[in-house]
């Protein structure tokens, strides 16, 4: 799906939306040493994985410090986005809104949109346990805002403890076509995948959590993965290898990744605090600061970033300024 992709459909009737698929990295946000916003790291990145193939980007999430960023941060940040994007007609924006209140979300989803905005990623509210009432009420003002353009619903119970449920999303998405696909983040994962396939009209499946159990995604039908970006590369070669039906050099190449993945996964600051390293060490971004308050890297972690590179590095090139 490109940036100007027809993604008409009948809202309560019909073929549901097409969603971004593929690798779909999730953009970091750099810091300069001082904390203040790195745009031109920002857009350093941004253009990189355009360059090396991404043909769907996210921002903002966790993996971009989302919680660190203050409402005009996030929007310039998104606005800039949406104008690196503008000029490619192959490449699919997706832009978060991630707000608490339903007054400001459905509002910024539409301004979003009306900025160019090729589909919409939505994190259920979840502060404060609000009841799955309110919770399905945000959702559909915001579905019914932006329609007809695509919507990827973020399903993170582990992170969140969102009051969704497969049931409920099945019965959201069979009033809104525009849902276009689910991001699972439970684990383990390929249930909530399957599950959501078995639906009168199949709701399709992002992964997330770094793309730990991708290939069983990909086996279950999963259309695509939002990873971190520092090493963008490894990913689109592991999917361009299952697309090829090579599912044995996919296996084998995401099992060199999975002990990394899943040891920095334990806490998001660590894997946040790893991608950033990466790519300060291939010159995408001028520092790895991330914003307090934030769980520093101890000596095992950098080591572990350090074998990462070592063991990755002649596949992972440095960009420069």
């Amino acid at each position: 799906m490109g940036a100007h992709a027809d993604t008409r459909s009948d809202g309560r009737a019909g073929v549901r939306a097409p969603a971004p698929a593929g690798v779909c990295p999730v953009l970091l946000t750099p810091f300069r040493p001082d904390g203040e916003v790195d745009e031109d790291g920002f857009v350093r990145v941004v253009d990189h994985l355009l360059a090396v193939g991404a043909r769907s980007v996210m921002f903002p999430g966790f993996a971009s410090e989302v919680l660190a960023l203050s409402d005009d941060e996030r929007e310039h940040l998104s606005m800039v986005l949406l104008e690196r994007t503008a000029r490619r007609e192959d490449v699919t924006a997706v832009v978060s809104v991630p707000d608490y209140a339903t007054h400001h979300a459905v509002r910024r989803a539409a301004r979003l949109v009306e900025a160019g905005a090729d589909a919409i990623n939505v994190l259920p509210p979840h502060q404060l346990a609000p009841p799955v009432e309110s919770v399905l009420a945000h959702l559909e003002q915001l579905l019914t805002a932006v329609h007809p353009v695509p919507v990827v619903l973020q399903h993170a119970p582990l992170q969140t403890g969102t009051a969704l449920t497969v049931p409920t999303i099945r019965a959201l998405a069979e009033r809104h076509r525009n849902l276009a696909a689910v991001k699972v983040e439970s684990q383990p994962p390929g249930r909530t995948i399957s599950a959501l396939l078995d639906s009168e009209t199949p709701i399709p499946s992002i992964i997330g959590h770094a793309g730990q159990q991708l290939p069983d995604a990909l086996d279950r039908g999963a259309i695509g993965v939002q990873p971190g970006c520092s090493f963008t590369e490894l990913y689109l070669r592991v999917w361009h290898q299952w697309e090829a039906g090579e599912p044995a050099a996919a296996r084998r190449l995401h099992t060199r990744m999975l002990p990394y993945l899943s040891s920095w996964m334990q806490d998001v600051n660590v894997i946040v605090g790893a991608e950033k390293i990466v790519a300060m060490r291939r010159g995408l971004i001028g520092s790895d600061h991330c914003r307090a308050p934030v769980r520093e890297l101890d000596d095992g972690e950098r080591a572990s970033v350090d074998a990462f590179l070592d063991e990755f590095g002649a596949e992972l090139p440095e960009v420069g300024p």
